[in-house]
């Protein structure tokens, strides 16, 4: 963020190799906006070709991106976002569910006016743009979306007789079944994946949490949450996932190349990390949407993604700008979706990513994307996690009603806003 003598800059240092050090006549002073990305959000080569056109098409700054971790990033970033000002980053990508917390306290550049007048925020995906805001203006601007299909093995769905996807509920169920006869496993999904049960839950009317009268309450008692648990055990069962792991212990990507499992519930860009383990799996990999309850559309998924924040504590606001706008904008986002396998972040680009079949799934999936609940305080529902303690006791034999109100009223006491 300070402004820096040109000899002195290293763009991109944590990234690209080599410094930014391109001549201005006169020796003048630029600025440097800094900008914090998270790790494998975007690949080297966009991040160097990217910093080559901004700083080509915007003279006076040079760019300083600085590659996070995710592990620990919500206490780094609140951090920067008390600090003076003087050291700290100018644009933040942040997890898309995560810009309300940051946002809470007043720390977070309004960007409402630029968001409706130059950005297209009508255009945008609901879920990148509705978990943006906070108190009705515009704080976290989307950048890429990704959200889960089903990856399937092909061969697999030929020999049980399956000729083309499901795309219902039931049709899934009757395949998955069939699937079971002829693989290991018709479908392996861990006990605590809670992303997939939220979108059952959607599909069914419920609700993680709701919001009245500025209070936060856990729903997941409710009738139309209970049926989406109630599919999610029918579907879990089909399968030997473990009841009491998420799908990162051990990572599904693993398990799905090592064995005969016919499906796994996954963003379409695992698929890499499948054939780097099974090579032999290459062109054996086929992926449809998540099916919904009807065959007119898709079922709900949780919209993942990233959104891009402006510090209020910026002293280079205008330059932050630019980088967002560059970002967010049609060039570049459509560049992002096509290196990275994602989901542009507005509904009319989709169609520049209708050449892959892994993306084109989870864009049918995104427009019936959601986000979870827009309170500063669902992040320590996730540290907690009750969700997956109740789905663990379901799926081994606990009565859902009241193992579902135990985690409700658990959820509430988290998203109390006067809590510590």
């Amino acid at each position: 963020m300070r402004r820096r003598l040109l000899a002195l800059v290293c763009v991109s240092a944590s990234l690209l190799s080599g410094c930014g050090l391109a001549s201005q006549e006169g020796g003048g002073e630029r600025r440097t906006v800094t900008v914090w990305l998270m790790k494998d959000s975007a690949s080297q080569d966009f991040l160097r070709r990217f910093t080559e056109d901004f700083e080509r098409e915007h003279s006076g700054y040079d760019l300083d991106i600085r590659i996070q971790e995710w592990t620990g990033i919500g206490d780094k970033v609140q951090t920067a976002l008390k600090a003076d000002g003087t050291d700290g980053p100018d644009v933040v990508e942040v997890g898309n569910t995560q810009v309300p917390q940051y946002a809470e306290g007043g720390r977070l550049q309004d960007l409402t006016l630029e968001s409706m007048r130059d950005w297209g925020i009508r255009d945008w995906l609901p879920g990148l743009a509705e978990p943006g805001q906070w108190l009705s203006q515009q704080f976290g601007i989307p950048w890429y979306a990704a959200n889960r299909v089903v990856i399937y093995r092909k061969d697999l769905f030929e020999q049980a007789g399956i000729t083309e996807p499901p795309r219902t509920r039931e049709e899934w169920l009757t395949a998955t079944e069939a699937l079971d006869s002829v693989a290991d496993q018709g479908i392996y999904l861990a006990g605590q994946d809670w992303y997939t049960l939220s979108g059952f839950i959607w599909d069914e009317g419920g609700e993680l949490a709701t919001h009245n009268g500025g209070v936060w309450t856990g729903a997941l008692d409710s009738e139309a949450a209970l049926r989406g648990m109630d599919f999610y055990r029918e579907l879990q069962a089909l399968g030997d996932g473990p009841v009491d792991a998420d799908e990162e212990h051990p990572p599904q990507a693993g398990v799905f190349a090592q064995g005969r499992v016919a499906q796994i519930v996954a963003v379409p860009g695992l698929a890499r990390s499948i054939v780097r383990e099974n090579p032999e799996l290459e062109d054996k990999l086929g992926f449809f949407p998540v099916p919904g309850k009807s065959a007119d559309k898709p079922g709900a998924v949780f919209t993942g993604g990233s959104d891009l924040v402006v510090p209020k504590n910026t002293d280079q606001r205008e330059g932050a700008l630019a980088v967002v706008e560059a970002l967010v904008g049609t060039k570049w986002n459509t560049e992002l979706a096509r290196t990275m396998n994602y989901v542009p972040n507005k509904k009319s680009l989709a169609k520049a990513v209708a050449g892959e079949e892994g993306v084109a799934a989870m864009a049918a999936g995104a427009a019936q994307g959601r986000a979870t609940p827009g309170t500063p305080r669902w992040g320590a529902v996730e540290a907690d996690n009750p969700i997956k303690d109740y789905m663990t006791k379901v799926l081994t034999g606990a009565d859902a009603e009241s193992e579902a109100a135990r985690a409700s009223d658990r959820i509430t006491g988290l998203l109390d806003l006067d809590a510590g």
